[in-house]
């Protein structure tokens, strides 16, 4: 029986595997014997996927899932879970941003109970200033629109039992948004806090623009409110075009015939040009989001495996 499995998204993190391995073992082995390391390796263009093969030639705890191309963290880590077997399934990124001597604490609350263990930051100093205050405004809007509350400072780092792990593996659609999807589940939940620390080393693949992506991602797969916002948009652009409507005709009455002005009419053709061009916009989201789903695609292929 293995008590726990540790899941790796990589993409091209050959320059941190050494000091992965080197913190992550003796972490787990302080805890247990019976522990797997899924390392799945998300189309890397470096030597990652060479390397972790010769790390499981050492230690066939190390298993590696090599996907055929790169399909995204959040579809290589849904297949990491896919194949993990473990009691208790942690996801854990590689490069050592987040503690991995804070697994024992995570499973000794496993331990007391909890089917959820989470991993908040106490802060995020780490990260640059417009990145902590975009951060805030997504957590502050999702947790208004969405019905699930997303826990903040929150990422994937987190211990979860076999039975949320079943659960999870139940939800089958395309756009993967895993904090929500995690949090969706619900079960019994604690929390323990960490400072995160600064890159091991190598450079992250993330920027703006795909984290500009992910948030949009997490905001339209949990709530329907954008949706809904455009219905109260629009019935407050026809009482107050009903209301200017009737000031025009009563002018016209006592006044006589006012030819409008150009630059008026401008602004409210180029004004309701731009909001049903937004409206059309968002639920072209929704649309295609079904049009994802009804394809039916599977989220990853795999090209081999080892150890597994």
């Amino acid at each position: 029986m293995i008590e726990l499995s540790i899941v790796i998204p990589m993409y091209n993190e050959q320059e941190v595997l050494p000091k992965l391995f080197e913190r992550l073992k003796p972490c787990l082995e302080a805890i247990t014997k019976n522990y797997e390391i899924i390392c799945v390796d998300d189309g890397s263009k470096d030597e990652t996927c060479t390397m972790l093969r010769a790390y499981n030639n050492f230690d066939e705890r190390i298993k590696v899932i090599h996907l055929a191309r790169n399909f995204g963290k959040e579809a290589a880590l849904t297949c990491g879970i896919d194949y993990s077997s473990g009691q208790a399934v942690i996801p854990f990124d590689a490069d050592l941003q987040d503690p991995p001597e804070l697994i024992s604490e995570l499973v000794a609350q496993w331990r007391k109970g909890y089917k959820v263990v989470l991993a908040t930051r106490r802060s995020r100093e780490t990260d640059s200033w417009l990145k902590r205050v975009s951060s805030d405004w997504f957590y502050k809007l999702i947790n208004v629109v969405s019905t699930v509350r997303i826990p903040h400072h929150t990422g994937d780092f987190r211990l979860m039992d076999g039975q949320v792990v079943e659960a999870v593996k139940n939800l089958p659609e395309r756009t993967r948004f895993m904090k929500g999807i995690f949090a969706w589940v619900g079960f019994s939940t604690t929390t323990v806090y960490f400072d995160r620390e600064p890159r091991a080393a190598g450079t992250t693949t993330w920027n703006y623009w795909k984290l500009w992506k992910f948030a949009l991602d997490g905001i339209f797969s949990f709530t329907s409110v954008p949706l809904r916002v455009w219905t109260y948009v629009g019935a407050f652009i026809s009482l107050v075009s009903f209301l200017w409507a009737i000031k025009i005709i009563t002018r016209t009455i006592i006044f006589g015939i006012d030819v409008p002005g150009y630059a008026s009419l401008m602004v409210a053709v180029l004004f309701m040009g731009g909001m049903q061009l937004l409206s059309i916009g968002i639920i072209g989201e929704y649309v295609g989001r079904i049009y994802s789903e009804t394809k039916q695609r599977p989220l990853y292929f795999v090209e081999d495996t080892v150890g597994l």
